[in-house]
């Protein structure tokens, strides 16, 4: 069964989450940064862990897996219009934890302390709340 474009534009327009508009975006970013640095927590120590640390144990593979990861949400924070400033910013965020993140047992310590994912969430929710205020939620 083929799908006109127009039928897929709908589709995807109507799937939560999927759209192009700035609260799809904020939502997919959320997301995307609770998987890599929050899913579960370290019992003993508090400390919540996701994807990022986890995959970093995989020697190279797992730090460009986790590179790609975070590119992804600078690209999203590109197609939001952002600043060059606030995208090298980002970049460079996700480049420092990937180099350091390389390094075999300090790499690994380290991603359990610099969250370049969080860091650039929070540099995408300013810009959102600033430029688009209908996107902000309220955390509870």
């Amino acid at each position: 069964m083929a799908v006109s474009p127009e039928q897929f534009d709908r589709l995807v327009r109507d799937l939560p989450g999927m759209g192009n508009d700035p609260l799809s975006v904020r939502r997919r970013v959320e997301a995307m940064e609770q998987m890599l640095e929050g899913l579960f927590v370290i019992p003993g120590i508090n400390r919540r862990v996701g994807l990022d640390s986890i995959i970093g144990l995989i020697p190279v593979a797992g730090d460009l897996i986790a590179a790609a990861m975070g590119a992804w949400i600078v690209w999203e924070a590109r197609n939001l219009g952002m600043s060059k400033w606030q995208l090298t910013r980002m970049a460079a965020n996700v480049g420092f934890d990937t180099l350091l993140g390389a390094v075999p047992l300090v790499g690994d310590a380290f991603d359990l302390f610099f969250r370049s994912n969080s860091r650039n969430l929070k540099i995408i929710r300013r810009h959102l709340d600033k430029h688009h205020p209908h996107t902000i939620t309220i955390e509870r």
